[in-house]
Formats: structure tokens, C-alpha cells, sequence
């Protein structure tokens, strides 16, 4: 009766996810019986077993659940279902216990830690930033740990601070309001004299003296010369060695001819247009024609030829003409 049940129903569209007793009981039938299903142009595995290319896997409703499945390869992504290749990630697997799972800790504020992920394993002897005073400013951090001062010394800061700019702001006032303002050095003085004379009383008078003024645009009367600056430590002694003679070939070569500018003279000499063309290096220079102008100049005097012979051709064909024309006319008469 219920393998009748079974028949009667449709072949599923989507296989489920396999369990651990389908997967070692199918593996036993396959060891077992060693036939396996096979396709035209199938991939052999390593160990015999064929799995369908990628355009027909779907078509041929493969599903893998064996290790020779994946081929030593990944998961396939076309086909949508939990797959383990190399039992990664399978529960019961003894892949899955050799990962090792974290413990989950507490920290000091009684919340859970999770930097053992980032911590732990490969990263363990590097330092790693995980939690969010990481995230926040130094500044920020010093300003909360320090303690803020008590209100009595709040008043007391206060106070000395309104006085120390009481004090300075009391002096520029005296400053710009002034109660005994200082005489001017340019206003005139009175002086009363009076002079001596042998007999005869003296008159007095009175002299008014007074400053010029001075022109602030009036160059300075005196030179000042700056006194010369004192000799300093001495310089360090520079090692060389011995002076040796130079051979007549080495002071050739060393010997730089002097270099003439064809744009500056500043002394003013005259430079002899020799010594000019010495300098800009045209002698060095080979002068070289290339072959173009001689094939340039070969194509233009036949071009001109063949223009001659065309204009001779039509002037004598023009002439043949009016000579017939005029024998035509001629015999029409």
C-alpha cells in the first residue's frame, strides 16, 4: 500500500537538505554496488565517480551529497541546496569540532565580549582595536576623567580673573585720559634778556625760542656704516690629497673653452664671429642631404618635360586645325 502511495505521487521539484543517515546509507549502496549515474562528456572524479558539466547538472537533477561529488572542489551555485564540500560547516563533522567554538565572556561592565572573534586565532599576536573608546577622541576621554572643581573655587578663579582684567583695562584708561598732559618739545619758549653795556643802562628783550620742524621726508644727514662683523670660529680643515703634475693630454681634456652668449654681453667686448660659430657648435655638425631632394628635384624637372611636350603637342594640333579650317574654306570659294 505505500509503495503504491509513492508511485501514484510526482517526482519533487526541490530536494531537501539531506540528512547524515540518507548520506551514509547512500554512500554504503554506492560502495556497494559501485555503479553510479553517467552522462555523455561527464567529468570523472578522482575516484571513478562522474558528475553531469555544468549545463546539464540541473537538467539531470544531480544533487551532491558525497565527498567525490565536489571533485576536491567547491560548492556548485546553481544548485540550490545546503552542500559540504570537504565537510565544511557539516554538523557532526569532525571538520566542524576542529574549528573550536569561542566562549562567550563577560567584560568588566557586565556585557558580553565579543572581541574574541577579531582576537583570536590568527590575530591573536596583533593589536586590535575592537571596542568604542577606540572610536572616541583623546581629548574627549581626558575632559571626562578629569574632576571638575567645586563651586567655592569656580567663584574664587572668577574673581581673580575680574580683577586682573579690571587692573589692565583701569590703565589704559589713565593712559588715554591723562591729568597733567606734557608740554609739546616743539612749542616756543619766551626768554626775557637783558644785555650788559659799560655806563649806559641796558634794554631788555625778550626772545622767543622754538624748534624747526623737521621734514620727515628729508634724506638722514649722517651715514650710518655698520661696524664689520668680527672673524668667527675658524672654517674646518678640508683634507685633500697630494697635488700630483697633470700630463699634457689630461690638461687637454680639462681645458673648457670659454662659453660666448649670443644674447648677453655684459662687458662689452667684441666677439669675432668666428669664436660666435666656434661656440654654438655648428662645426661639430655634419651636414647632412638627404636623398628626398635629388628623387624631388629628378620628379619635378620630368614633370616640367612632359608639361612642355603636352602644351608643344596642343599648340601644333591647334595650328593643323586652323590650317584645315582655312583650306576648307578655301576650297568653298
Amino acid at each position: 500500500m505505500k509503495s503504491s502511495l509513492l508511485s501514484s505521487l510526482p517526482a519533487p521539484k526541490h530536494g531537501g537538505e539531506p540528512r547524515a543517515e540518507d548520506n551514509d546509507i547512500e554512500d554504503h549502496a554506492q560502495g556497494v554496488s559501485g555503479t553510479a549515474r553517467t552522462v555523455e562528456g561527464n567529468k570523472p572524479s578522482s575516484k571513478g565517480h562522474r558528475v553531469p558539466p555544468y549545463p546539464h547538472r540541473r537538467a539531470e537533477k544531480f544533487v551532491p551529497r558525497r565527498q567525490a561529488d565536489f571533485c576536491d572542489g567547491g560548492a556548485y551555485p546553481e544548485i540550490h541546496m545546503a552542500q559540504y564540500p570537504l565537510n565544511m560547516g557539516k554538523p557532526g563533522s569532525r571538520a566542524a569540532d576542529s574549528e573550536g567554538t569561542l566562549a562567550l565572556t563577560v567584560n568588566a561592565e557586565g556585557d558580553f565580549n565579543y572581541d574574541a572573534v577579531l582576537t583570536g586565532g590568527r590575530n591573536a599576536a596583533k593589536w586590535q582595536e575592537t571596542g568604542h573608546k577606540a572610536i572616541v577622541p583623546k581629548l574627549e576621554r581626558l575632559n571626562d576623567a578629569f574632576e571638575r572643581p567645586a563651586e567655592e573655587e569656580e567663584e574664587a578663579v572668577a574673581k581673580e580673573t575680574i580683577l586682573a582684567l579690571q587692573g589692565k583695562v583701569d590703565k589704559k584708561q589713565a593712559v588715554m585720559n591723562p591729568k597733567h598732559v606734557p608740554q609739546v618739545p616743539g612749542d616756543a619758549q619766551y626768554i626775557r634778556y637783558t644785555g650788559s653795556s659799560a655806563g649806559a643802562p641796558a634794554a631788555g628783550r625778550i626772545i622767543k625760542m622754538q624748534d624747526m620742524p623737521v621734514d620727515p621726508l628729508e634724506p638722514p644727514k649722517f651715514k650710518h656704516i655698520k661696524v664689520p662683523r668680527g672673524s668667527g670660529s675658524p672654517p674646518a680643515p678640508v683634507m685633500h690629497s697630494p697635488p700630483r703634475k697633470l700630463s699634457a693630454e689630461e690638461q687637454r681634456d680639462w681645458k673648457i673653452p670659454p662659453c660666448v652668449s649670443n644674447w648677453k654681453n655684459n662687458a662689452g667686448y667684441t666677439i669675432p664671429l668666428d669664436k660666435r660659430l666656434a661656440a654654438d657648435g655648428r662645426g661639430l655638425q655634419e651636414v647632412q642631404i638627404n636623398d628626398g631632394f635629388a628623387k624631388f628635384s629628378e620628379a619635378l624637372y620630368i614633370a616640367e618635360n612632359k608639361a612642355r611636350n603636352a602644351v608643344e603637342t596642343r599648340a601644333k594640333m591647334q595650328r593643323e586645325l586652323l590650317s584645315r579650317e582655312k583650306e576648307r574654306k578655301e576650297a568653298e570659294l
